[in-house]
This record gives structure tokens, sequence and C-alpha cells, in this order.
């Protein structure tokens, strides 16, 4: 690792994630991928439900990578080393990978269908080291939380929705925000549920050759 502390892009628009690491000591830039997640998934359609989350991962990661490598042929965002962290997040019930739901309704129709049981949240992570204008290491992996959901009424179902929360987030659910209310309880790590798991990064960024100390704000 070259000398001073290196600058950490998250490539994700996930306020939880941004939070996860703020909590955590860290202050990434955010730059967001735009990658074309429904053409991932349709390719890799029979693939195991955790490649295809890491797929999406990898592919946030390598495009915002991509994104900063092309600028003007500067190194990206400052001087010395850069690494990017990329993550996606789905929920697998019923043998079925769900992602954010498309509206309300489908909203409905999922919390219906999950109340009361119990999902595996799947978050796949991809980091890459960018220095001297390449990709000098690159990991991945992905964590995995079992989730048990709550039985919310029909009244508390309705004002969820309402909050507009269960769209914005993978299997219309989240421990940090209202959705709280109406989980149970998880067996994991709850960082991967919401979006970054801090013990699987941790270890990743000690397969690219960078200590997660390095990372943390000045005191």
């Amino acid at each position: 690792m070259t000398g001073g502390r290196p600058t950490v892009v998250l490539a994700s628009a996930s306020p939880a994630r941004l939070g996860v690491l703020r909590t955590a000591g860290i202050d990434p830039v955010v730059r967001v991928s735009d990658v074309d997640e429904d053409a991932i998934l349709a390719r890799l359609a029979l693939a195991p439900a955790e490649e295809r989350v890491q797929a999406l991962a990898d592919a946030k990661a390598d495009a915002v990578t991509a994104q900063l490598l092309a600028e003007a042929g500067r190194p990206p965002v400052g001087g010395g080393d850069t690494v990017v962290i990329g993550c996606d997040s789905m929920l697998l019930i019923d043998g079925e990978l769900q992602g954010k739901p498309a509206d309300a309704a489908q909203a409905r129709l999922r919390w219906r269908q999950m109340a009361g049981r119990d999902g595996l949240l799947l978050t796949g992570h991809a980091l890459r080291l960018v220095r001297d204008g390449g990709v000098v290491a690159a990991a991945t992996d992905a964590g995995s939380t079992v989730v048990r959901m709550g039985r919310p009424t029909d009244d508390e179902l309705d004002a969820y929705l309402a909050t507009g929360e269960p769209l914005r987030v993978a299997g219309a659910l989240t421990i940090d925000g209202f959705g709280g209310w109406f989980v149970e309880g998880i067996d994991g790590d709850a960082g991967t549920v919401l979006g970054l798991s801090l013990p699987l990064t941790r270890r990743l960024l000690a397969d690219i050759g960078v200590r997660v100390t390095d990372l943390w704000r000045a005191p």
C-alpha cells in the first residue's frame, strides 16, 4: 500500500450501506454504478442464488472502478490508493431471489408470502484496489443471514407500505427503519441485512492487502 490513507469509494446509492461505514469510522466517496441488474440476473437465471448476488456486486464494483480510471486519465478521486466497495443484497425465500419490489402491490404480495416465515438475506461484496492507474488486487465473497419475519396486521402493513420504505430495500424489508417492527430476529450478521457486513469486508480488505484500521477517519 502506498503512503497516506487510501480513499474509499462506495459503489452504491444505499443510505444504509453508507451509514454502516460511517458508523464504523470510514467516510467513503459515493459513486453510483448504474449497471443493468435485470440483464445480469437474466444471464445467470440458472446459477445458484449466491452466485447471482455476487455477480451484481462484482458488476457494480467494476463499473465504478472503470468510471474512476476513465476520468481524464487522472488517479481515481485523489492521489494514492483507492479501495472500491460494491455490494448487492437480495432475499431468498421459497427458492426465489427477491430484490426491491417494483411497486406497493408487489411489496404487499411479498409480505403476505413471507409473514411469519424465515428468509435468507444474501449480500454480495466486491472489493477492488486501484493504484497507479490500474486495478492491482480484487476480492469477492457473499454473506448470508437468516431473517425471521413477524406477522404485521393488515393495518400495520398498509401503514408500512405508505412510508415507501419497502420499495427501497431488498425483499421489501429492513431492520434499521420502520421494518424493524416486523422482524422477530436474525441469525447471523446484522450488517448483511443492512447491505454491508463489516467482518466480511474486513477479511476482503486483508485479501487485497489493506488494513481496515488504515481506512478509519483520524481521531
